[in-house]
């Protein structure tokens, strides 16, 4: 029993170690990006990401710009991550009772639906700009844990562990709304050879393959039907997630899921996010005015990520623990929580993601990477004060109590 709770106790270690300096990481794409926009480099930039990229077999071909070879591509990696994580979490991880799973998916959903409406309520009477409902519900683990690990042991690893699951019970949101709400005109034939493929991925795991090559292979096929066939790419990803095995039928092996994800965290980490970042948080500030944070789309992405996350988090676990029916992360205070609560508002990643699925036209972009930047770095700034607060608090008490 030991032993079990040592690894387990190291598994988390590692992955949160990871997480934060792919955080840190993210973090340095995103200001290389606002360099290279607001420089002389900017023509360079914007023409690499306009670049055609095409991938020709026959008379079939996939033509698309770099940038959404990045956005439906390499994205579709990291929601193959994801997909893992959300596999095992609920499965044997942090989700997988109901003791655990109560407050941290009750946080996440108040963390997805207030958000919702208060960036509905700004934009209340704009139909297209509605259509970016879900922006502000996301939270971006890697950078949220980078800022986390800035702190040291001022954290408890318990709120490293209650952040990382209020976020992936974000990220099952995430894929339902994608999956529901932003989705182009259908193409049957494409969706139907992509049922196919999917029935493949289950008859791989009912036929307990182990091999992790056969579901690769027949993930990128799958890849390439969902593409076409209107859904988002990225889902393709969550499909061949959730057909990898958990378990093994080898003895002393690794489960054909731990196998993968332990390989492709640092890829993901590493490599998809920050190019992810760099490729999509360049703004060029030429011409903006303070005031520009004030139009209702940038407005309600802004308040959606910061007021939005730290109501809707907070509220659920206000509404939750004095009636008994969870209880706080172990050592954390209050204080902690509504720092966690603001750090859950760092949207980045996802929200830009799902900005680029709400909204198609170059007169958007400003104004939705303005929102995400600026609701994402005033919810970080607070989140880290919080801590830096919150910890300073707790070592005080606990220096009085021992006195």
């Amino acid at each position: 029993m030991d032993n079990a709770i040592r690894k387990a106790t190291s598994g988390i270690s590692d992955f949160l170690k990871l997480e934060s300096a792919g955080g840190l990481l993210l973090m340095a794409a995103a200001i290389l990006a606002l360099i290279c926009s607001n420089a002389p480099l900017r023509y360079a930039y914007d023409d690499m990401l306009k670049m055609p990229v095409e991938l020709r077999f026959g008379s079939f071909e996939i033509a698309k710009p770099l940038l959404l070879w990045i956005n439906d591509g390499l994205m579709a990696i990291f929601f193959l991550l994801v997909g893992l994580e959300v596999k095992r979490e609920v499965m044997e991880g942090e989700l997988s009772t109901p003791a655990q799973v109560v407050l941290p998916v009750a946080a996440g959903l108040g963390g997805m639906v207030v958000p919702a409406l208060i960036y509905v309520l700004v934009n209340r009477g704009n139909g297209m700009v509605l259509n970016g409902w879900a922006i502000p519900t996301a939270t971006d683990i890697a950078f949220a844990l980078g800022i986390l690990s800035l702190l040291g042991k001022r954290v408890p690893v318990s709120l490293k562990i209650f952040l990382t699951a209020v976020a992936i019970a974000d990220d099952l949101g995430a894929i339902v709304i994608i999956a529901l709400f932003y989705t182009a005109e259908l193409s049957l034939p494409m969706l139907l050879m992509a049922a196919i493929a999917i029935a493949v991925l289950t008859a791989l795991n009912w036929r307990k393959i182990t091999r992790i090559a056969p579901y690769i292979v027949v993930g990128v096929i799958l890849w390439i039907f969902v593409l076409k066939s209107g859904v988002h790419a990225t889902l393709a990803g969550v499909a061949v997630a959730f057909a990898v095995p958990l378990k093994t039928t080898e003895v002393h092996g690794h489960a054909p899921l731990h196998r993968l994800e332990h390989g492709l965290h640092p890829w993901v980490a590493f490599g998809v996010l920050p190019i992810f970042a760099f490729a999509n948080a360049g703004v060029s500030f030429a011409g903006i005015t303070p005031s520009a944070l004030a139009e209702p789309l940038p407005l309600g992405i802004a308040a959606g990520l910061f007021v939005g996350k730290l109501i809707g988090v907070c509220g659920a676990c206000a509404a939750l623990v004095p009636l008994g029916l969870a209880r706080l992360p172990e050592g954390a205070n209050w204080r902690q929580m509504v720092g966690v609560a603001a750090l859950c508002g760092v949207g980045f990643t996802m929200s830009l993601f799902i900005g680029s699925l709400a909204f198609e036209g170059p007169e958007f972009y400003t104004p939705l990477r303005l929102g995400v930047i600026a609701g994402s770095t005033i919810s970080g700034i607070t989140g880290y004060l919080f801590f830096r607060f919150a910890g300073d608090h707790s070592r005080a008490a606990s220096s009085h109590e021992t006195e």
